[in-house]
């Protein structure tokens, strides 16, 4: 008996044409797998360009769920309750946020500096 795949790729597999769903069942097993995009699609004996429009079209939903930035921490010093919060970000922008800030306004105004948003 075959091995039942417990990824959902088998409902996949074959499909003449993919629907989103089907297409998100491919690319979330791909970004699990770890692997290079060719060596996935040609291991499931996926045509490697049609994985690879579909993971463009649907890329950035999927990465907008999670965004880890490199983050360095410098203490107060023993100097006190911290004020403000610095943030420099990658093109040497500053970011000041005083204590007590909303977080969503912060992650608003993040977000129009890295162009995801507009104001």
């Amino acid at each position: 008996m075959a091995e039942r795949r417990k990824d959902g790729m088998a409902g996949v597999i074959g499909k003449p044409r993919w629907r989103e769903s089907d297409a998100r069942v491919v690319i979330e097993a791909l970004e699990r797998s770890g692997q290079d995009l060719s060596r996935f699609a040609v291991m499931h004996g996926l045509v490697p360009q049609r994985v690879r429009r579909w993971a463009e079209k649907l890329g950035p939903r999927l990465e907008a769920a999670v965004s880890f930035h490199p983050v360095r921490m410098i203490g107060a010093g023993g100097r006190g309750p911290i004020e403000a919060i610095e943030i420099v970000l990658v093109d040497g922008r500053r970011v000041r946020v005083p204590e007590g800030f909303a977080s969503r306004e912060l992650e608003r105004v993040l977000g129009v500096l890295e162009g995801r948003a507009s104001c």
